[in-house]
């Protein structure tokens, strides 16, 4: 497809009735070269009739928080109650965010719905998720609200000591902001849900659309619980031993207990379950099959960061589920994608790609 046509296509995506002439006028052409452009979509498949109806090639929907992230890094051992020297790195985050970056980043055509402030924060969150590949068209942005802000403090390892979030303005995604983009939401091949969201919301969306693949990431054991009255329309749930334990019931911890909780999850109508066991790599589980996957012995790197590492994970498994593979493969890509992540002081590893993901997996689980 010439970049033409790909202009064209984007424009009858949002105006199917559009004429030619006005197409013509808005991309300072003449009419008879759209007439030429329509009908090479025409015989590409790409358009299907009158009215322009548009051939949707497959993407992912991912729904919630989107902002920006002040991490703090000690230059040793992290003191309590005192003033730690060290530095400070301001990058776009959040969780939906996140999977839809590295999604996008890995070749995924990826729309994010999500709310921002229309303040300095979210006009940097809009301009760089855009220029990672990732479709913001559709966010809702509110003047006079502040973009949601996450807060954290890492160890020496890493590894995040405390954190806090600020995101108030969430309460603004609700149903009838869903329901105003149902059109992307119900034509999507896959859909990406975090915690973030309202119970209200994620009980709408799961219950609408439970004939769509939905991948759910609780966030954090303060939001796990938005999804109790849900589990039945979640495709994979991501939860941690602690997460897990909360919303099924049954006790977990990262070395025992696991399987009697995800076997409870299941019960609730969960399709998947894959706990996160930290160092101890994953816990998989459906109706038809238990997976036990270690991480990656064999890393990029040095971890420096593990604040993105699991909303990587998500977005492998995501990528290797639309590409229709089984679920060892859909793990071992996860795992791949979260060890890139871990290896870069960013939340996103801007390097992430198919290649080096199939590297790390071929050292790794060959």
């Amino acid at each position: 497809m010439t970049k033409r046509e790909k202009e064209i296509l984007d424009i009858l995506k949002t105006r199917p009735m559009i004429s030619q002439k006005d197409l013509a006028k808005r991309l300072g052409i003449t009419r008879s070269s759209v007439a030429g452009h329509i009908m090479n979509l025409t015989n590409k498949g790409l358009i299907l009739g009158k009215g322009y109806i548009i051939k949707q090639s497959p993407y992912a929907v991912a729904i919630g928080g989107a902002n920006m992230d002040i991490q703090g890094f000690p230059a040793g051992a992290l003191v309590p109650r005192d003033s730690n020297p060290g530095k400070v790195r301001i990058s776009c985050g959040g969780v939906a965010r996140n999977i839809s970056e590295n999604l996008a980043r890995l070749g995924v055509d990826v729309k994010l719905l999500t709310v921002l402030g229309a303040d300095s924060h979210g006009h940097q969150l809009i301009r760089e998720t855009q220029n990672a590949g990732v479709d913001m068209s559709e966010a809702l942005i509110l003047p006079g609200e502040t973009t949601s802000t996450y807060l954290s403090i890492l160890d020496d390892r890493g590894d995040m000591a405390l954190a806090l979030s600020g995101m108030e303005i969430m309460n603004s995604l609700n149903r009838e902001y869903i329901r105003s983009r149902n059109r992307t939401i119900a034509n999507a091949s896959l859909i990406i849900l975090d915690a973030n969201l309202s119970a209200p919301v994620l009980e709408h969306i799961t219950k609408t659309y439970s004939h769509i693949p939905i991948l759910a990431d609780p966030v954090s054991s303060s939001k796990v619980e938005r999804f109790s009255n849900c589990l039945s329309g979640i495709h994979t749930l991501k939860p941690n031993a602690m997460e897990a334990g909360m919303i099924s019931g049954v006790s977990c911890t990262e070395e025992k207990g696991l399987r009697d909780t995800a076997e409870a999850l299941l019960k609730k109508g969960v399709k998947n379950v894959v706990i996160s066991r930290n160092d101890r790599g994953i816990f998989f589980l459906s109706h038809a099959e238990e997976i036990q996957m270690p991480n990656p012995e064999k890393l990029p790197g040095t971890p420096v960061n593990a604040t993105g590492a699991g909303d990587a994970f998500l977005a492998g498994l995501a990528w290797s589920l639309m590409a229709g593979e089984p679920a060892e493969e859909q793990l071992k890509k996860g795992l791949a994608a979260s060890a890139l992540t871990l290896c870069h002081e960013n939340t996103i590893n801007p390097e992430i790609s198919a290649e080096k993901i199939e590297l790390i997996i071929k050292e790794n689980y060959s």
